[in-house]
């Protein structure tokens, strides 16, 4: 049993990662790639990753010797890697840009390799005491703890090559649920405030004022103590949150999200009758589909490659049309989905005003 006990002060200072976080990813996906459990959501995946990962199985040992399938995970392959806001950045709400793609690989990378010998020491001597441990560290794990350059080399050489076969083509499918979570969460936090969030992370976690639960494979009591808590929604994330071992760290706990079966598929091409593509043009279906969760112009501009003055002229017409709202929340314009809007993205409905010309078709990457 976890059990999270809150402070008042830590009520305050719940916060919600705005992205999934590569490292997390990478630690769940490489236990998940080592296991059968829920084939459904996950056989997929395993499928298409292990034939690419065959030609890096040497240098992926360190990683299998640091990531077993179960128990203890060294703390320093997930720092903190900041980019998360509290309440008030959650989409929908405003106030806050969106972060999301500040979670690039190399700063992460980068922050495991300049871990401290000593912590290095310490979460490596907890791996090697595990009593899930069925056989010694290799002696390349004992050169890591001991800083070696080569060894923290090999470690970061390691890292990007499983993100590069196993995870970096996956990641718009990876960032798209999280983003759906992001919704969910939104959606609790509008209604009832910090205490609604927290209560929308059930079934996994049981929010009983002002202590958190969850099953768990060890008895862990995590204080706060007014430092608050971070929530990391995470794809491969499975059954029961996770959280780092070491008490001084910051507190974090990584949830599972709720998946949609088949994401590691690729996209199917949609029929003609519902191509909203080809009913008001591509860049204005992305932009339809990001204000899902609430977007402001310099954000919509940044996600999909195109200039402010493009963002703000396409979100203008969808304005007229009925299918979005545009609320402005000081230097920035939000720009929230409409029923109408949401009724076409899941062709059920009809415009229910006017009509949307196709513009310019919009270069950019999402």
């Amino acid at each position: 049993m976890l059990r999270v006990h809150f402070t008042t002060d830590d009520i305050a200072r719940v916060r919600v990662a705005t992205a999934p976080d590569p490292l997390w990813e990478i630690t769940n996906s490489f236990q998940a790639l080592a296991g059968a459990d829920a084939p459904l959501l996950f056989g997929d995946w395993r499928r298409l990753v292990r034939p690419r990962l065959r030609p890096a199985q040497g240098l992926l040992g360190l990683l299998a010797a640091l990531l077993p399938p179960r128990g203890y995970t060294p703390d320093f392959l997930t720092p903190d890697l900041g980019g998360s806001y509290g309440l008030g950045g959650l989409p929908g709400l405003g106030g806050s840009p969106d972060l999301g793609d500040s979670y690039d690989l190399e700063g992460a990378v980068d922050a495991v390799l300049r871990t401290p010998r000593t912590v290095l020491r310490r979460d490596l001597t907890t791996l090697a005491a595990s009593p899930r441990r069925a056989r010694p560290l290799p002696s390349e794990a004992r050169a890591l703890a001991d800083g070696e350059p080569s060894a923290l080399r090999r470690l970061g050489a390691a890292l990007r090559g499983y993100h590069r076969s196993a995870l970096a083509p996956f990641w718009p499918q990876v960032r798209a649920q999280v983003d759906a979570d992001r919704a969910v969460r939104t959606r609790a936090v509008l209604s009832d405030g910090t205490d609604g969030l927290l209560a929308s992370l059930g079934p996994v976690l049981r929010w009983r004022p002002p202590v958190l639960e969850a099953d768990y494979p060890v008895q862990r009591e995590l204080r706060l103590g007014g430092r608050g808590l971070l929530l990391q929604p995470s794809l491969f994330c499975l059954r029961r949150p996770v959280t780092l071992a070491a008490p001084d760290l910051p507190p974090v706990l990584v949830y599972p999200i709720q998946h949609s079966l088949g994401w590691a598929r690729p996209p199917g091409r949609p029929s003609s009758s519902g191509d909203l593509a080809a009913l008001i043009g591509r860049t204005r279906a992305a932009i339809l589909e990001e204000v899902v969760t609430g977007r402001t112009t310099g954000e919509l501009a940044h996600r999909l490659g195109i200039s402010g003055a493009a963002a703000s002229q396409h979100t203008a017409v969808l304005r007229r049309a009925g299918l979005l709202l545009s609320v402005r929340r000081g230097r920035h314009v939000l720009h929230t989905i409409t029923p109408a809007g949401s009724a076409l993205l899941e062709g059920t409905g009809s415009v229910g005003a006017g009509s949307v010309g196709t513009g310019s078709v919009g270069t950019g990457s999402v």
